[in-house]
């Protein structure tokens, strides 16, 4: 897919940070949208800003992806490009959190029910996408982190198992890879970023996007970031493991 000019294009946790660049950035391509989160009042905000700017068609499904029958929402739901950027994370001690359900829920479990759901209209009209935003931990174990990313690995893992399967039945797959990102990320998640490069929303979006329309199967934003992910396939596990260890335990209240 080469443009999404008049075509429809889903996008979780529309909300804020991320999901809501790429609702302005598809918007401005000429697309239609239609946007998920838990927040009516801000979906309807974007929504109505969007209509105003873009004259673009936007619909509005209020929804909590990490309840299973939330995602019934999406029955029959037509769209040209899904983009998959509903997430949360933590920055903590594996032990300090009660419960990781929900994060595996939102990160994994609706993810790939939502690509379930959208794909064989795709691969009937012999055209589509869906964008996973996924991160640049998923390139190697994160200790204080540990969770979180490994579910990431499991987006990065999965979305270019997809792109194997179906670009050459014209649907891509790509796997967007971002790094510290000024979103609300770091307030929900409890990371302690400071001194750490940054890219915008809308950055990470519009590299998205431009991978997307490349038919890339990934791609990782930002220039420092590309670098430092080559840093895994450089060191022994191990040391890997070591490194990240010390650089997160200095971030993290630890016991």
């Amino acid at each position: 897919m080469k443009s999404i000019k008049g075509k429809t294009v889903l996008i979780t946790g529309a909300s804020s940070g991320i999901g809501k660049a790429f609702a302005f950035e598809a918007a401005k391509k000429g697309a239609n949208l239609i946007l998920t989160a838990r927040s009516s009042q801000q979906l309807n905000d974007i929504a109505t800003r969007i209509t105003r700017q873009y004259n673009n068609k936007v619909q509005v499904i209020v929804a909590d992806l990490s309840h299973k029958e939330d995602i019934a929402k999406f029955n029959g739901v037509k769209t040209d490009l899904l983009v998959n950027n509903a997430g949360i994370g933590k920055w903590a001690n594996f032990l300090d959190e009660a419960s990781y359900e929900e994060m595996l829920e939102l990160n994994i479990n609706a993810l790939v029910k939502l690509t379930q759901l959208v794909l064989p209209g795709m691969l009937e009209r012999g055209e589509g996408g869906v964008i996973n935003i996924a991160s640049t931990g998923a390139f190697q174990p994160c200790p204080y982190v540990a969770v979180y990313c490994a579910s990431k690995a499991f987006v990065l893992s999965f979305s270019e198992a997809l792109y194997g399967e179906y670009y050459h039945r014209g649907v891509t797959v790509t796997a967007v890879c971002p790094g510290n990102t000024a979103t609300n990320f770091q307030v929900a998640a409890k990371a302690d970023t400071k001194g750490m490069s940054v890219d915008t929303a809308e950055y990470v979006a519009q590299k998205g996007l431009e991978a997307f329309f490349k038919g890339k199967s990934y791609v990782i934003t930002g220039r420092v970031n590309y670098l430092q992910s080559f840093l895994p396939r450089l060191l022994p596990r191990k040391s890997m493991i070591n490194v990240v260890s010390g650089m997160m335990k200095k971030r993290v209240a630890t016991n």
